[in-house]
């Protein structure tokens, strides 16, 4: 069984929970464990507020206004993508460098990049080529409820 969809959604608050609801019930349509839906749709959620927050490089005169999230379930593993036309992430020796650490307690952000690490069992971030911005993909192994309807063979 493979289910892939891609959104291009406009960098709004309000298009972080579209991209939620939208896993969520692809999942559970699927027969998805609900715990492994839980995690992944809390990633999601947390790169695409990344994507509205940060996708858009004023400084480079580049004010898009969109983010995508694709989504691929293949078998017996989720892999989601969020990608912004943002400033991307700052390099260390040529190579993106995400947050080393969380946030302390007390802040108000910065604990988005730290949950995906924690959430999914594979995190890639990096920066597009050419023109800019950051790509934040993730997956997870799934496990499945034993009624699922699409359970991969």
């Amino acid at each position: 069984m493979s289910i892939w969809w891609s959104l291009h959604l406009r960098r709004d608050a309000a298009s972080v929970p579209l991209a939620r609801r939208l896993l969520l019930g692809t999942m559970e349509t699927a027969g998805v464990d609900p715990d492994v839906s839980y995690d992944l749709s809390v990633a999601l959620s947390e790169a695409c507020a990344n994507a509205v927050e940060h996708g858009g490089d004023t400084a480079r005169g580049c004010t898009s206004e969109a983010f995508r999230v694709t989504a691929y379930l293949d078998g017996e593993k989720c892999r989601i993508e969020v990608t912004d036309a943002g400033p991307g992430f700052p390099a260390a020796g040529g190579r993106p460098r995400p947050p080393a650490r969380p946030a302390p307690s007390e802040a108000e952000s910065g604990r988005g990049l730290c949950l995906i690490q924690e959430l999914a069992d594979h995190v890639h971030f990096g920066n597009k080529p050419g023109r800019g911005g950051a790509v934040v993909s993730f997956d997870k192994i799934l496990k499945w409820r034993e009624d699922a309807p699409l359970v991969a063979v």
